[in-house]
């Protein structure tokens, strides 16, 4: 699997109404340390019907410029997802991750 896919995945795994930081869904795709890079991935993310609006910046904050973060908020708002002070709500909204397994090609569990 590629990165692009893992990082597509890991959104998908990202319930209505929570959100995650673009750190924290590169670390669940198994690529810490690729959080701008998730950005990158997501770019045709709505076309593909991946839940894009759900991955926020650090402290909750919409990184997308004008109309783009605009709807960003929207749609979170529409989700439930409560904004305090310009910021997502991380407190209540954040999603965390489940740790799973992945194989490292040796057939030995890993993470």
């Amino acid at each position: 699997m590629g990165f692009f896919e893992d990082i597509r995945k890991a959104v998908c795994r990202i319930p209505m109404g929570k959100v995650a930081t673009y750190g924290d869904v590169a670390r669940a795709a198994g690529h810490a340390g690729a959080a701008r890079q998730v950005s990158w991935a997501l770019r045709n993310a709505d076309a593909l019907g991946i839940p894009w609006q759900r991955v926020l910046g650090s402290g909750g904050r919409i990184l997308l410029p004008g109309r783009a973060g605009l709807l960003q908020r929207r749609l979170l708002q529409e989700e439930g997802v409560r904004f305090i002070g310009g910021r997502a709500d991380i407190a209540k909204h954040g999603h965390r991750f489940k740790q799973s397994a992945r194989s490292d090609g040796s057939g030995r569990s890993v993470g």
